[in-house]
């Protein structure tokens, strides 16, 4: 079989890079046709320069000869134009939903024009599609009631975590007699930082406790002044921009390792990349509870799943682990296993190559 991964988002993004890595691993021959590994890359374009790279991708596409075509993250942008371009069986990865995006950044203009066209983009695109990826069963069941698309078109493929990336390894203690809590993200509305920010405040007489948050992003100006506002000691900020290689030197260092605590609708049908990430690596995660995260994890035994929007729960669950060593290396074991038996990129692409049978 051979897939055609068509699309405008970059391939090195995290759900791409376990997608494609994955189908290579179960022997599926992939041709890559995207606007980041076949044309050049400008800091900045008009909206002129947009259509001429479509038309340099369509161009591209022309000479490509597949089983399969996979709009890849943020596919939506794309399906309107697949119909045109290709006769063969499209999936497509709504990994994110447009509107959904939308409406968790700024729900208050859910009646707005910018709204109601990606709303019509998504429910177009899912209508088009042959087969639809998403990324746990809270979602599927967000898109089939929102959009009114057949259920019977979706697949769930967990987000999982590229292992050549992150796995285990020794952290630095030695120099860093702290009790590390770490965070990174890229401090969307459905991650909380802000309540990360009042569990910290809470355990602020804790003088071995060191919160860590990387990032930057939408809320990372309120989460700044809520810091100063609180008068907190406990909490460094680290906002360079770090290579996705990097990145595991820095979780290495950390003791726990936090997911998401938002408690907004799109909080409670996702799991971030960063949970997937913390398993990878053997550190013990904390992350909000939700029906989304108990598809994956279990309380107690891999991860510990506490109240969303909930500072004292995060603070309560901070404490579990640091006072109970054994039960955060059980964790930590179990949750490490947990990702080598379900969320490799050869294990979930095995899953998505069977899929894929269906429609070749």
């Amino acid at each position: 079989m051979k897939v055609c991964y068509f699309g405008i988002s970059d391939p090195n993004y995290s759900r791409n890079r376990v997608i494609l890595q994955g189908l290579r691993q179960n022997g599926i021959d992939v041709v890559e046709c995207n606007a980041y590994s076949v044309l050049p890359r400008e800091p900045a374009m008009s909206s002129l320069a947009y259509v001429k790279k479509y038309v340099q991708l369509m161009m591209h596409h022309a000479g490509l000869n597949y089983d399969v075509l996979i709009a890849s993250y943020t596919g939506q942008i794309v399906m309107p134009l697949l119909k045109f371009i290709t006769r063969e069986p499209v999936v497509l990865d709504a990994y994110l939903g447009m509107y959904e995006m939308f409406i968790d950044y700024e729900p208050e203009k859910g009646n707005s024009h910018s709204a109601k066209a990606w709303y019509h983009l998504d429910r177009y695109s899912f209508r088009s599609a042959n087969l639809i990826l998403a990324d746990t069963q809270q979602h599927i069941k967000y898109f089939h009631e929102q959009f009114g698309t057949d259920r019977n078109k979706f697949r769930r493929i967990f987000v999982g975590s590229d292992d050549k990336i992150f796995f285990p390894r020794l952290g630095d203690k030695l120099k860093n007699d702290k009790f590390v809590v770490l965070f990174w993200g890229t401090f969307v509305p459905l991650q909380g930082v802000e309540h990360i920010i009042r569990a910290a405040k809470l355990l602020e007489d804790h003088k071995d406790i060191a919160f860590e948050i990387m990032g930057y992003g939408h809320t990372f100006s309120y989460v700044r002044g809520l810091c100063e506002q609180l008068e907190l000691r406990n909490v460094s900020f680290f906002t360079k921009w770090i290579p996705y290689e990097k990145l595991p030197n820095y979780v290495a260092k950390a003791d726990v390792c936090l997911g998401i605590f938002g408690g907004t609708p799109k909080a409670k049908r996702v799991i971030p990349n960063k949970a997937f990430e913390s398993l990878a690596m053997e550190k013990p995660l904390i992350t909000g509870d939700s029906l989304a995260a108990r598809e994956a994890f279990a309380h107690m035994k891999n991860c510990i799943l506490c109240e969303m929007g909930s500072p004292k729960e995060i603070a309560k669950s901070i404490m579990l682990l640091k006072d109970d060593e054994k039960l955060r290396k059980e964790i930590a074991k179990n949750g490490y296993k947990l990702f080598k038996e379900r969320f490799t990129p050869k294990a979930i692409g095995g899953e998505l190559k069977a899929y894929l049978n269906e429609l070749a």
